[in-house]
């Protein structure tokens, strides 16, 4: 079984290396047949984990995180001519930096994507108020979790939102930091 999931590992890095390049692959257009489940998870706190062990190739989970695929609240890893399902603990993404310069907000995921806040990446923030979620989305179902620090550079440039909550101002408008 070992040897399968290797060849599996390997054809899955292969197809997304020679479709990542110029770019990420257009995972959107793919709807290859399914082929199972792979020992594969994405842990809460951004580690990838293989049949129980950590990928400790950051240029590994790169590449992996480029063929990541959302269908409801299933992951997939697919190719052109394959899909394999994964387990994610929370969201597949940290948000380990954050930029901000006036109101123009870009973060900096743990695999090297970076996502400027607005209307099609707008951040949400899950939980209860005493222990808030925050996340922002990085393309097409993918969210990133926020990181502690990043999060607390958001509230200290927080106000009032007109809605009485509290919020950033960006872009592209208010963003709440309220669950």
């Amino acid at each position: 079984m070992a040897d399968k999931t290797d060849k599996s590992v390997k054809s899955l890095a292969e197809a997304a290396s020679q479709a990542g390049k110029g770019g990420l692959p257009p995972v959107h257009l793919w709807n290859p047949p399914y082929c199972g489940e792979m020992d594969m998870e994405i842990r809460a706190d951004g580690r990838w984990i293989h049949e129980g062990a950590p990928i400790n190739r950051p240029q590994m989970v790169r590449l992996f995180s480029t063929i990541l695929k959302r269908e409801g609240d299933r992951y997939f890893l697919v190719t052109p001519v394959e899909k394999v399902g994964i387990r994610v603990q929370d969201a597949p993404f940290l948000a380990v930096d954050v930029d901000i310069d006036g109101t123009r907000i870009t973060f900096t995921t743990n695999v090297g994507d970076s996502v400027t806040v607005g209307a099609d990446n707008p951040i949400r923030v899950a939980g209860t108020p005493d222990q808030p979620r925050p996340y922002v989305h990085v393309r097409a179902g993918l969210d990133a979790l926020i990181d502690r620090k990043s999060f607390y550079r958001l509230a200290d440039i927080a106000e009032t939102a007109p809605d009485g909550r509290l919020a950033v101002r960006t872009d592209s408008g208010w963003m709440s930091l309220e669950p």
